[in-house]
């Protein structure tokens, strides 16, 4: 059997599997280039081969299992990053067996590759002391400052993804009466989210010393390009550790553009939004995502347990009467 030409099969992949056929969007074109970038740099140090010269014998399901290892291992990724970067792997290969069925069995061996089963920690978020320590971190007196002042509030308030914020445009910023911003979110679906007055009023005033272009980015760079995902992550690090000298709870989270996020559905929830509306705000597939923000929100939780009747039990330490049963309760 011929080896199968890895490069030729990934460009086909991408070019006509992701953007004729299935037409994904930006997001998941950037996930899955991720993805394969990784994968190839992997096999480059494993097996000492070029990219342009890997067959697909080269990627087989041990090879997968190492390769998955190495991003928990070596890059700390979390088990949902690790499956994330699994399915992208899944799905190209699926595409495999149907342009190359002599694969088939071999391709079958990488699909049977799982997921990793993770533990749903409960979400974290920001409340009101800590988004305003936060907020009063970047110096309004320089233009970065003011950049990355406006960048937070619009995250803590309206809950966009970072992906949302990165590729924001002047064209996307609806100012005055009604002021909202649009973005396209996952799934190619198009959203507007409504501005509070305080957040108009500073995007307002962002807007016009920029005097942008309708499709120049609203947060660039120094340079003038777009901020990538890593820089508004890294200035969010920044601020929260400075923020910590001030607030000595935000020295226990670890802040990401995601948990600002969180931080909006939190605000909304606690303030008698319904999940419905909340997860129309945030743009999610299905109404059981915004579930999870339920069990976060331990005020609620006391809030039901001061409404429950006492059961009128004395407490009583259990006292086991018997020897052996002694020893399992001390394992």
């Amino acid at each position: 059997m011929i080896s199968a030409n890895l490069p030729s099969l990934l460009q086909s992949f991408f070019i006509n599997r992701l953007l004729r056929e299935r037409q994904a969007s930006p997001h998941t074109i950037a996930g899955y280039r991720d993805c394969f970038r990784l994968l190839l740099h992997f096999a480059k140090e494993r097996l000492g081969k070029a990219p342009s010269k890997l067959s697909i014998e080269d990627i087989d399901a041990p090879f997968v299992g190492s390769f998955l290892d190495h991003l928990e291992s070596l890059r700390k990724n979390s088990a949902r990053t690790r499956n994330a970067r699994l399915g992208a792997i899944h799905s190209f290969f699926r595409y495999v067996a149907l342009e190359e069925p002599a694969y088939s069995l071999h391709c079958q061996r990488i699909l049977a590759v799982p997921n990793k089963r993770h533990e749903r920690k409960p979400i974290e978020f920001l409340n009101r002391d800590e988004i305003n320590a936060l907020l009063t971190i970047p110096d309004i007196s320089i233009w970065l400052g003011r950049r990355d002042r406006t960048l937070l509030l619009l995250a803590v308030q309206t809950g966009l993804r970072v992906s949302e914020l990165v590729g924001l445009n002047f064209k996307d910023v609806v100012l005055g009466t009604g002021a909202h911003v649009r973005c396209l979110g996952k799934g190619r679906k198009l959203r507007c989210t409504p501005l509070r007055p305080e957040t108009t009023k500073m995007l307002d005033a962002w807007c016009h010393e920029l005097h942008g272009l309708p499709d120049d980015p609203v947060f660039a760079s120094i340079r003038g390009g777009r901020l990538s995902r890593d820089a508004i992550e890294r200035l969010i690090t920044k601020y929260t550790h400075a923020a910590g000298q001030n607030c000595p709870s935000l020295k226990r989270k670890k802040v990401s553009p995601h948990v600002l996020r969180h931080t909006a559905a939190m605000d909304l929830l606690q303030h008698g939004v319904d999940r419905s509306v909340i997860a129309l705000w945030l743009g999610h597939e299905s109404m059981e995502t915004t579930q999870m923000y339920l069990h976060a929100d331990m005020g609620m939780k006391e809030k039901a347990l001061s409404r429950t009747a006492p059961l009128g039990v004395n407490p009583a330490r259990y006292r086991p009467d018997d020897k052996l049963l002694d020893f399992l309760e001390t394992l």
